[in-house]
């Protein structure tokens, strides 16, 4: 029986490792098929507190690994939890086949960016492919550039609304006629000059493989079905986020879109299980609000296994 387990290795995990450790309850870091989290599909982080010429996303994940571990943190690389099974006290959980019990857990899942599944979006992750203006925007890639950002929500409106800042031209490109975003969010971003929406139309393949960059889309009108292709520099899919929650389903309390539900500070409705991270945070999403969060549940997991 272990005194606190962590899942998940982003900044939340790793945060949450680093003062468990040093309270010297030797947390087990079990990080997923994915080390660092969706951090580590970012080429440089610019707006994290602490590097003034910005940090390789994968770069930091390290460095906060390197931190944890300097203080007695294990970890357990590539190892995913495929079933849990919570209750007061005792949380079991079975990876493959290692059976891991604890009498604290902290979930730092994570989430997933939902992708458009088409041609050349893969291959041209980081090249040009991006799901985060706010971690990418800034790039010199994009800059005086014409880019085109995919959706139709608030976030597709903020982040075609902060791409202003940067880019040459911003193409909001949406499946139906109308934005879905909130009033405001709308009125916004359309009012902006450089911003031009893309109406009723959907991605068919991003261009650029063979150059190895991204040089346009292909896009599909929904209504007479013609294609053509819109030159660009940048694509930023904002279709949402999939939380990385399914396994808890049934045991913690979620919203609809399989966020956590989080009581006081980091509580789970589960006692001794604690959530941080983006699996419950649908609205920041940043890299040092995920790290706040790892921070937070550890000190409450420390009070909790204190009896506190």
């Amino acid at each position: 029986m272990r005194d606190v387990v962590i899942l998940g290795s982003g900044c939340a995990g790793w945060t949450a490792a680093l003062y468990l450790a040093r309270a010297n309850l030797k947390p087990l870091v079990l990080t997923g098929t994915q080390m660092g989290g969706l951090l580590t599909t970012t080429s440089i982080v610019e707006n994290y507190p602490g590097f003034p010429q910005g940090v390789d996303g994968t770069a930091l994940m390290v460095q906060m690994m390197e931190q944890a571990q300097k203080f007695g943190a294990e970890v357990e690389f590539g190892v995913v939890a495929d079933q849990v099974t919570l209750g007061k006290g005792k949380q079991q959980i079975c990876a493959g086949k290692k059976i891991i019990e604890t009498k604290a857990l902290i979930v730092s899942t994570g989430a997933g960016h939902r992708h458009l599944d088409v041609p050349g979006e893969k291959e041209l992750e980081t090249k040009g492919v991006t799901y985060c203006a706010t971690c990418d925007g800034a790039l010199p890639m994009f800059r005086n550039q014409p880019v085109v950002v995919v959706g139709g929500g608030d976030s597709a409106c903020e982040e075609a609304t902060f791409l202003t800042r940067f880019a040459s031209k911003v193409y909001l490109v949406h499946r139906r006629g109308e934005l879905r975003a909130s009033k405001i969010m709308a009125e916004r971003a359309l009012g902006n000059p450089k911003i031009q929406p893309v109406w009723n139309s959907v991605v068919e393949s991003v261009e650029g493989v063979k150059e190895g960059k991204v040089t346009g889309v292909r896009l599909k009108d929904t209504g007479t079905g013609k294609s053509s292709v819109l030159a660009c520099a940048g694509v930023f899919i904002a279709v949402g986020h999939v939380p990385n929650t399914q396994i808890f389903k049934g045991q913690l309390n979620m919203d609809e879109a399989g966020y956590l539900q989080l009581a006081t500070g980091s509580r789970t409705n589960v006692e001794g299980v604690f959530g941080a991270g983006d699996c419950a945070d649908k609205v920041y999403r940043q890299a040092i609000t995920a790290a706040g969060m790892g921070c937070m549940a550890a000190i409450d997991a420390e009070r909790y296994l204190a009896g506190g």
